[in-house]
């Protein structure tokens, strides 16, 4: 008999990433992060100059952090906990929006902090991937968590059944992206573990009644 299938964003659902990454820019990169708004193309600016850092320069230092620095990334508060708890009932997971030779670096980042799962890499969009991944689980349900609204939607139009929660765990983003539930694109908006536990674990409770 099938299980339920958690699919699980990475950066800002299990470790943070954007205050390291800001860290790192500041002492090593001469670069400042201000976040103004939801606008993360306007946010890097270079040190010397207050110039925002063109678009290829944004991506030259995302690779740069990811190539070299994962080592400075921390759980999300109760995320490996909640990560435990729910593998007990479900198969969990990892779709993280890294390049491909990243996978095993994700893998082996993740388990050093005590979240054994599968990790799956994707460019773009994750719809199409949430749909190769149920495909090969073929679960009884499917739940999937990202922080991002556009993969939201994207799970929704590509998948169809499938239960979403929108979970920011940094709180220097969470207040200003834009939320998939408001949007009708996530079930719901949790941005703590402590909450979205007892939540996920209500929705598997429904499987088995």
């Amino acid at each position: 008999m099938s299980r339920p299938l958690i699919i699980s964003d990475c950066d800002e659902v299990l470790l943070y990433m954007v205050s390291p990454f800001r860290d790192w820019l500041a002492e090593t990169q001469g670069v400042d992060f201000h976040m103004v708004g939801n606008d993360f193309a306007h946010a890097l600016r270079w040190q010397e100059s207050g110039e925002v850092l063109a678009p290829e320069d944004i991506w030259k230092k995302l690779r740069g952090f990811f190539d070299t620095e994962m080592h400075r990334q921390t759980p999300i508060e109760g995320a490996v906990e909640a990560i435990a708890r729910l593998s007990e009932h479900a198969d969990v997971v990892v779709l993280t929006n890294l390049a491909d030779h990243h996978r095993e670096m994700r893998f082996e980042q993740l388990a050093g902090h005590g979240i054994d799962a599968r990790v799956y890499t994707n460019q773009g969009p994750k719809g199409p991937a949430l749909q190769n991944i149920v495909a090969e689980y073929a679960p009884s349900r499917t739940f999937f968590i990202d922080d991002l609204a556009q993969h939201h939607r994207s799970a929704r139009e590509t998948v169809g059944t499938i239960t979403t929660l929108h979970l920011c765990g940094e709180p220097m983003l969470a207040p200003v992206i834009d939320c998939a539930h408001k949007s009708g694109h996530a079930d719901a908006r949790i941005d703590t573990w402590d909450e979205a536990l007892p939540w996920l674990m209500r929705q598997l409770e429904k499987e088995t009644t």
